[in-house]
């Protein structure tokens, strides 16, 4: 143990040092909090249940309606796209700085974005062709690879806006929030077709980004503007739940009238808001924290394979329930429906033995998200020595 804590101290020494001094560590904060809270909030609200050695999907929403405030921690999807504008915005402008053209900037941001998807989705088509082939019930392959695709969504919607940067950057937010705001009028007030919603997944999701973009340009630099977003998105939240109709749940809930996620709402929209508002305002603590070698390594080391986990969590909660069935197909807090308080805490437990398996799978798979970072490095990471062995991660941070 002893040994283990030297090595961790050298190599959270190595990453602090090989990090540039003008880095802004607080960002890659915000996004490692942001895909955590995916992450836990999917093992935390998803179940699979064993019926007749089938596996089907529920939600402890469905039975504990009050566990909704869960998802209002661990929906954090609004920072990620927060975090997203905030990068992309300075990057391209970077970009046209060094005079590199759009095409290559934007080729290069959306390959590191996708190449990781490819090893889920030709394991996954392997895996589920070799299910049915097998034997398995089409529904249990098909509610499985639902878990697996359903996430995948936001990836396309972020590279959307992403390429849309030059045209989006300097957009006010309150465009697209008017958009969505008009949509949801439509949709619930004057009984419109339901697919005018969809509209609401490009511009939902287009409030937070240009937050981010405006968040680049300096918008933020004082606590103002983010208290106003905290506060009043806070109190639209609340009143849009109370006497508006909508939802308590920031996540789509199995069987439910209407999903706050699936499209957004102006629910989700203005929750996005005060969440937003929150994370600029914890800037400061951020950069405090961040400034202690060991809490900024565990931060780098997660950005560097931020994809990779994002990917490969459904299908680890998916592999350990899936083994357990050779076990018992009644494991509580596995495969037994989620609707008692015992299920909460049975599922706490196998939280751990989730993340080890996903353990393995970033072993096995980060590969296609690190090799894509290779190429190229930065001015900055090509100024910086760093000794090897022991700290040879240190050399990726810079390209996070």
């Amino acid at each position: 143990m002893v040994e283990f804590r030297a090595r961790w101290s050298a190599l959270a020494a190595g990453i602090d040092a090989a990090t540039p001094a003008d880095r802004d560590r607080t960002v890659d904060a915000l996004r490692s909090f942001a895909i955590l809270g995916v992450v836990l909030g999917h093992w935390l609200v998803t179940a699979l249940t064993a019926r007749d050695g089938a596996l089907s999907t529920t939600s402890p929403l469905v039975h504990m309606p009050w566990l909704a405030p869960i998802s209002w921690v661990f929906q954090t999807l609004s920072v990620f796209f927060l975090v997203g504008g905030h990068v992309a915005a300075r990057g391209y402008e970077s970009a046209r700085e060094r005079g590199v053209p759009y095409g290559a900037w934007v080729g290069h941001r959306l390959g590191r974005l996708f190449r990781p998807v490819a090893a889920v989705l030709v394991l996954w088509a392997v895996v589920a062709g070799g299910m049915l082939v097998g034997g398995a019930e089409f529904d249990t392959v098909r509610s499985l690879v639902r878990l697996v695709l359903s996430p995948l969504w936001f990836l396309l919607v972020f590279a959307a806006l992403t390429a849309a940067t030059p045209l989006v950057a300097r957009l006010s937010p309150l465009w697209p929030l008017a958009v969505v705001a008009s949509v949801d009028l439509w949709r619930f007030g004057l009984e419109g077709p339901e697919w005018i919603g969809w509209i609401n997944v490009a511009a939902g999701w287009l409030v937070p980004f240009t937050l981010g973009a405006a968040w680049s340009r300096g918008a933020f630099a004082r606590r103002g503007p983010a208290l106003l977003l905290l506060g009043a998105g806070a109190v639209a939240t609340a009143a849009l739940i109370l006497w508006g109709g909508y939802p308590a749940s920031m996540v789509g809930v199995p069987g439910a009238a209407i999903s706050n996620l699936n499209p957004p709402t102006l629910a989700a929209a203005a929750f996005g808001l005060a969440q937003c508002g929150l994370a600029l305002l914890v800037r400061e603590p951020l950069a405090r924290a961040m400034r202690r070698p060991k809490a900024w390594a565990r931060v780098a080391l997660l950005n560097l394979s931020a994809m990779t986990v994002f990917l490969w969590h459904q299908t680890a909660m998916m592999a350990v329930t899936a083994l357990g069935l050779l076990v018992s197909a009644d494991l509580p807090g596995l495969h037994t429906m989620p609707d008692s308080v015992g299920w909460i805490a049975a599922r706490a437990l196998w939280l751990p033995v989730f993340a080890a398996a996903l353990a393995l799978c970033w072993a096995a798979f980060r590969v296609h998200e690190q090799a894509s970072r290779r190429p190229g490095p930065s001015r900055a990471s090509r100024s910086v020595t760093v000794p090897r062995p022991r700290t040879a991660p240190a050399k990726e941070i810079t390209r996070v």
